[in-house]
């Protein structure tokens, strides 16, 4: 028998097949810290005429930082002091955002002539767009798998 609890609006079986619903949802959190840490790095790095790999590398640890203090934010707010939280929110978030950030920049990579493109372009805006279209659709998966076996964002849940 499985034990079901409910918090915050949520119903979870304890290691049941998570929803899509709930890993869509854990995805696009995710999705929003990353990408505003992938595009203040992509602009940060353009405008200053970097080259891609130091852009990237910008962007991604901006993507890192931003992705784990949205959920800081969250379960400090919790009440959990700052070194339980660092704990969480890197069990929370690091599959998730590696998955994020290696699908994102690999759609960047691929798309010709993206990371090359100026901040003034189209396709600067619309190859990031659609890299971050693509990683949300490959992270939500992952993130379903990894809440239905208690990893990942599931780990935050008990904080809401």
């Amino acid at each position: 028998m499985q034990h079901q609890h409910t918090h915050a609006g949520h119903d979870h079986a304890a290691h049941a097949p998570a929803g899509w619903a709930t890993a869509a949802k854990a995805t696009l959190h995710c999705l929003t810290g990353c990408a505003i840490g992938e595009v203040l790095g992509m602009v940060i790095g353009t405008a200053l005429g970097w080259h891609n790999v130091p852009t990237m590398v910008l962007a991604i640890a901006l993507a890192f930082l931003f992705g784990y203090s949205f959920t800081l934010r969250g379960v400090l707010k919790a009440g959990l002091d700052l070194r339980a939280a660092v704990k969480v929110a890197l069990a929370a978030d690091t599959v998730s955002i590696a998955v994020m950030e290696l699908v994102d920049n690999g759609v960047l990579a691929l798309v010709p002539g993206a990371m090359d493109a100026h901040l003034s372009e189209w396709l600067f805006w619309g190859a990031l767009a659609f890299s971050l279209v693509v990683a949300f659709l490959v992270t939500t998966p992952v993130n379903r798998w990894m809440i239905g076996r208690g990893k990942g964002h599931a780990v935050v849940h008990q904080y809401h």
